[in-house]
């Protein structure tokens, strides 16, 4: 199998979830600004003194609900002195939870759902190549299993009203392309599929965020419509860990008044 293999944890299969990665933080902060998508300032506190460090968002969304002045953060000290941002943002804080907030773990923890057989349709593959180009975009995986291509893309939802996960929280002509090219490359004969990173826990349900987005709910719709296989799966992140829960179900309107009842 051709695949970079990372340092994954592993857990018993019996138990009601599974240990995915550790992330380091060194220490936590309060959000004083966010001048803009991936600019944070944030004042933390180092032997009783407190100082203001500009931290770097490694997520273009606009995390409004977890990124507010007054709110808590998770920083990790950024390996290159050299930077202009110190800190990186790992993660902030929604209720006693905290949510993942820094996308270039995705990389990661999809790798893990595909090495460890989470998704049926991506398990035992021969090959997992990252970062492959289809159409006019790269796709985050080419997976080839059996003599068939399976075009793979994945996304990071961080946002949730209630408990209905939603995506995406910001508009994305990025994201519209990708389900685009999976569209196209159903019409060519190939498997295609999005994996939805869910790291809101408290979420039972996901939807395409047609308030924020209409034109990528529409998209999303059409995606579902032309076979792409859509998988959002569960995480939370706690004691410095990522651990994976469950697949959710796509929210349908019956289900929606369930959960928006109970909430």
């Amino acid at each position: 199998m051709q695949y970079q293999h990372l340092k994954f944890m592993t857990s018993p299969l019996s138990t009601p979830y599974q240990q995915v990665l550790h992330i380091h933080t060194d220490t936590e902060g309060t959000l004083i600004e966010r001048p803009n998508r991936f600019l944070a300032i944030v004042e933390i506190e180092e032997n009783g003194n407190k100082k203001q460090e500009k931290v770097h968002v490694h997520d273009p969304g606009r995390l409004i609900d977890v990124l507010y002045p007054g709110n808590r953060v998770l920083l990790r000290k950024a390996d290159n002195p050299k930077r202009k941002t110190g800190w990186d943002m790992i993660a902030g804080k929604i209720g006693v939870n905290w949510i993942l907030i820094n996308s270039a773990f995705h990389r990661q923890i999809s790798g893990w759902v595909i090495e460890n057989g989470v998704v049926d349709i991506l398990s035992n593959a021969d090959s997992i190549l990252p970062e492959k180009k289809y159409g006019d975009s790269r796709l985050d995986y080419l997976i080839l299993k059996e003599g068939k291509s399976i075009w793979v893309e994945v996304k990071g939802c961080t946002l949730a009203e209630g408990r209905i996960a939603s995506f995406p929280d910001a508009p994305t002509t990025r994201g519209k392309r990708h389900l685009e090219e999976l569209i196209k490359a159903r019409s060519e004969g190939h498997e295609a599929a999005v994996l939805i990173l869910v790291l809101r826990p408290e979420a039972e349900c996901f939807t395409a965020n047609g308030i924020i987005d209409p034109a990528f709910a529409e998209t999303f719709e059409k995606a579902l419509e032309a076979g792409v296989k859509v998988f959002p799966l569960l995480f939370s992140f706690n004691d410095g860990v990522i651990s994976y829960h469950c697949q959710l179900p796509l929210c349908d309107t019956i289900l929606r008044q369930k959960i928006e009842t109970r909430t």
